[in-house]
């Protein structure tokens, strides 16, 4: 039987990246069936671990560096060239130069907090002479609006007195007018596309302040400050550049470093799992598959509503592929993947353990269920053949 599988999985969180789950399930198809040419597509959401799991499937390479981290110090930081045939391509994860793992815990302060190192970071990819830039955002540590970033690249912010302000998102309930003068020329010559959380918003009740601020450290006072700060940026970003932010879907993700990308860099927001499959040449690596695999922490009744399994799982349907979905846990309303184009699934569990039994042993437990979920697709495929006989 020759067969072609495309492995398509979300990472476990606190147990498994997406690199290692692909990997994990890969050995376990090779074991039944190891003359199959496994193809890998790690559906990566923007924060962390995006740009590895990028570089790894594309054939790129990492690029260690030092940057601005987001309480003004510098920091160990990466970003990646991505490989293949397309354009020259970047991928940046925000959360490797504005992160909230990067922000020590006695200093959460989202009025302070600064995205200046993500600005840096795409400094050194125009260096590099990419054509398209892939920012993921995710995981942030800050509250700036991108203020931090748009100042690396060239922006000036000021306040009635014109003079320049200071870091942080606190200080922008004080800005006045953005100077894009000085912005670097190169950022008209490249793409940048940003993948957001399509649905955190910048201003008002469910705006970034206030749903994320408090995560972040800050204090009731300190988000309704917050709050008139993105209020004040918006307002100065339409003024400089005729670009609304206030009501853009994605702007307030990454602590409103959305609405720094779009307004003032020139980015384009997308949905996070869409722009993704764009940059992983997903389609193609689709239409090359006789099987998906595709896995996800818990498969539920919430899985058909923007988790991995049934995005894939759908596109793969529309081509007439089939998905088998593994996961850690099978809960309720399951049965539902099956109308959204999941033909099959399986939880990885085999018999009961602790939580933490089943983290530690989450690659071996991936690695058998894909392993029986392809001896018995195997199964069969014999009794299809004697059938036909």
């Amino acid at each position: 039987m020759s067969l072609t599988v495309l492995i398509a999985p979300s990472g476990f969180k606190e147990s498994l990246s997406v690199k290692d789950v692909a990997d994990a399930i890969a050995r376990g198809v090779r074991r039944a069936a190891p003359h199959a040419t496994i193809l890998t597509a790690p559906m990566v959401d923007g924060g962390e671990g995006t740009t590895e799991a990028l570089v790894a499937a594309t054939g790129g390479r990492m690029i260690a560096t030092t940057v601005t981290g987001p309480v003004g110090e510098p920091v160990a930081s990466f970003w990646g060239l991505m490989g293949g045939n397309g354009p020259r391509s970047a991928v940046i994860e925000m959360a490797a130069a504005a992160g909230l793992s990067l922000v020590p815990r006695d200093r959460r302060d989202p009025t302070l907090t600064t995205s200046r190192g993500v600005g840096e970071l795409i400094l050194q990819a125009l260096d590099h002479g990419v054509e398209r830039i892939l920012i993921g955002c995710g995981d942030s540590g800050i509250n700036d609006g991108g203020a931090g970033m748009v100042r690396a690249l060239g922006a000036r912010l000021l306040d009635a007195e014109g003079r320049e302000l200071p870091e942080g998102g606190g200080a922008l309930e004080r800005l006045d007018r953005i100077d894009v003068t000085g912005l670097d020329p190169r950022l008209a010559g490249v793409r940048i596309d940003a993948a957001v959380n399509w649905h955190n918003m910048l201003l008002g009740p469910r705006g970034v302040a206030r749903i994320f601020g408090p995560q972040k450290g800050a204090t009731p006072e300190q988000v309704e400050q917050l709050d008139r700060g993105m209020t004040r940026h918006a307002a100065a970003i339409l003024a400089a550049t005729g670009r609304d932010v206030a009501g853009m879907p994605g702007a307030g993700a990454s602590g409103g470093l959305g609405a720094g990308l779009a307004g003032l860099a020139g980015a384009t927001l997308h949905p996070r799992f869409d722009i993704m499959l764009d940059y992983l040449e997903f389609d193609r690596l689709l239409s090359r598959a006789d099987l998906v695999i595709t896995a996800e922490g818990a498969l539920d009744g919430q899985s058909p509503y923007g988790k991995v399994p049934c995005e894939v799982a759908r596109r793969a349907e529309a081509l007439g592929i089939p998905t088998i979905a593994l996961a850690g846990s099978i809960g309720k309303g399951a049965r539902q993947t099956y109308e959204h184009g999941i033909g099959a699934y399986a939880s990885i569990m085999r018999r009961p353990c602790s939580l933490d039994k089943a983290i530690d042993q989450g690659a071996k437990l991936l690695r058998a269920a894909a392993e029986n979920a392809m001896r018995m697709l195997l199964v069969g495929e014999r009794l299809a053949t004697r059938a036909r006989a």
